[in-house]
């Protein structure tokens, strides 16, 4: 796929690039094919591997002659006799605004049990993690209560053990496990830091008030190693 250098660390070795289908992605220096010196709005060549750049190339154009580049030029901009307009590509800022995620606490909570899942990389606002927060609450409220409706109907006088309720609890906490765990990483990106940090958020006692507080720290100001400052923040 063909995109755009957004941004390149060479000192880190990072990078993000705008790709022809309008989407973000990351890569690192291991990810070129070659050592070289990326500058912005460079075009390269890559594979796209969910949101992650490899076997990075940087592309350079085909010397033509007068006559030789004319004819395409004139073929790209014309269009045929009935022929609907086709709009152009856009790389950088202009392909970032196309293609704008929704910011609402119910699409926060949507991709991260989906294009989220499993996605460690990149930033989370304090917003995405509050709206997961609540919708995934709501979630496990609504398990339990139905949980229990069935032990309720199938027992007499609530004395069986809610087997139901017990099971849909533990199913519901194990399938949300996953996205629970890169959300807290993409937060801790999000203020700069390691999300090995997560480790700390797993411990007895201590681990939901660390949560807390990393919940509760504001987006760090400027892009950082992790990537551009999420959506719809105002700093």
């Amino acid at each position: 796929m063909r995109g755009e250098v957004l941004h390149y660390d060479q000192e880190q070795g990072f990078g993000f690039i705008a790709g022809a289908d309008g989407k973000r992605y990351s890569f690192a220096r291991e990810d070129l094919r070659r050592e070289m010196a990326l500058a912005r709005g460079a075009e390269v060549e890559f594979q796209p591997n969910g949101d992650r750049a490899s076997n990075v190339f940087s592309v350079r154009a085909r010397a033509t002659g007068p006559m030789e580049s004319a004819a395409p030029i004139a073929a790209a901009t014309v269009p045929l006799p009935g022929s609907a307009p086709t709009a152009p590509t856009h790389f950088g800022r202009n392909a970032e605004n196309e293609t704008t995620e929704s910011t609402g606490l119910w699409s926060y909570f949507w991709r991260g049990l989906t294009t989220n899942y499993v996605n460690f990389s990149g930033r989370a606002r304090r917003k995405e993690f509050w709206g997961f927060c609540l919708f995934w609450t709501i979630g496990l409220v609504v398990a339990i209560g139905v949980g229990l409706t069935v032990d309720l109907s199938r027992g007499e006088g609530g004395a069986d053990e809610p087997i139901v309720m017990l099971g849909l609890f533990g199913l519901y906490v194990l399938l949300t496990f996953l996205p629970w765990i890169s959300l807290i990483v993409r937060r801790l990106h999000d203020l700069g830091l390691t999300g090995w940090l997560v480790i700390l958020c797993l411990l007895p006692y201590v681990g939901g008030l660390a949560t807390l507080v990393f919940a509760l720290i504001p987006t760090q100001a400027g892009d950082n190693k992790w990537g551009p400052v999420p959506a719809g923040v105002r700093l």
